[in-house]
């Protein structure tokens, strides 16, 4: 069943994760984004953000949406430029985050790849590293050497709730409300999910293992 989504979302979706208060912050107008992310062999790619909003992190690879592009054109371009590779991207969900500070929300538009083409390179911007899926835990990489968890202590601060649905491939929809950073990242205040159906899957399983 339908519920009533927070300020930003739309669509027909039913809560799956909630969390902090409900007093939504307000935004003057919203700007288009993409994050890509590629899943291989019980494998996800992230990128270490080197510079720019969000350093020192790691997150998909992606930015803004320029004008005349598609958004999926846009993630295409991103992963390409921040990683070196060409991936099938499909589009998989929708984050929409407000920040204490900025008046401007960001809409983001989360695509999904099972494989790529292509060299994953370093780049000015990003340094991709695979991260190991939790439902196996014999994961390798090309090198041998075991591939480390998904680093949740640093992401963002909400990226726990949602990135199970990515890698469920369920189509989901979230926003996220941060306060002003502290030691270094922003405080997540209030954070709202939704998933396009709540028939049962691995999704519980898989959160409570992350």
């Amino acid at each position: 069943m339908a519920t009533c989504l927070p300020p930003g979302l739309h669509g027909n979706y039913t809560e799956c994760q909630r969390g902090g208060d409900t007093e939504w912050m307000g935004f003057q107008s919203r700007k288009l984004y993409t994050n890509a992310f590629v899943i291989q062999d019980g494998k996800l790619l992230l990128g270490y953000k080197k510079r720019g909003f969000g350093q020192h992190i790691y997150n998909g690879f992606g930015g803004k949406v320029e004008p005349g592009e598609t958004p999926l054109e846009a993630a295409a371009r991103e992963l390409q430029e921040e990683a070196g590779i060409q991936a099938s991207l499909k589009h998989v969900g929708m984050l929409f985050f407000v920040s204490e500070g900025i008046d401007q929300a960001f809409q983001i538009e989360i695509y999904r790849a099972d494989g790529y083409s292509g060299i994953i390179t370093e780049t000015e911007e990003m340094l991709p590293s695979w991260f190991r899926i939790p439902k196996d835990h014999s994961v390798t990489g090309d090198d041998g050497d075991d591939v480390p968890p998904i680093p949740f202590d640093k992401m963002w601060g909400s990226d726990r709730f949602w990135i199970p649905l990515l890698l469920a491939n369920r189509p989901f929809v979230g926003r996220t409300d941060f306060g002003q950073k502290e030691e270094g990242k922003f405080k997540l205040l209030r954070w709202w999910f939704g998933v396009a159906d709540l028939e049962p899957t691995n999704t519980g399983i898989l959160a409570k293992s992350l």
